[in-house]
């Protein structure tokens, strides 16, 4: 009963949310699992990491879409930016404060006006 009244609420907020503001708090949802990994378990490590791949994979794969009404250098500059952090993510101890701050900068440009 109470993941149905939260699951309500959740669609009753986001409807007055634009598609932006809610791709933002993602990013939010994922950069604050980082950086709490930091100096968290191996496996709050793993979780993270997980959660912030998987976000970019499909960020990856939303901008190559040719239905992406994103101009294409935009496009291009965020792919180039997610491979950046796919590669720190495979890396031996990937650098949180670099992946940290590149969710925030994300964040940062989906919360502004356009």
């Amino acid at each position: 009963m109470q993941q149905f009244q939260a699951a309500r609420a959740y669609r009753a907020a986001s409807a007055h949310r634009g598609p932006r503001e809610q791709e933002a708090d993602v990013f939010r949802r994922v950069t604050g699992a980082l950086r709490a990994a930091q100096d968290g378990t191996p496996m709050d490590q793993v979780r993270a990491f997980a959660d912030n791949t998987r976000l970019w994979m499909m960020v990856g794969d939303l901008l190559r879409d040719s239905a992406n009404g994103l101009p294409e250098a935009l496009r291009a500059s965020v792919i180039s930016v997610g491979q950046a952090v796919q590669r720190e993510m495979r890396q031996a101890k990937p650098d949180f404060a670099f992946l940290i701050t590149v969710n925030e900068e994300i964040t940062a440009g989906l919360s502004s006006r356009p």
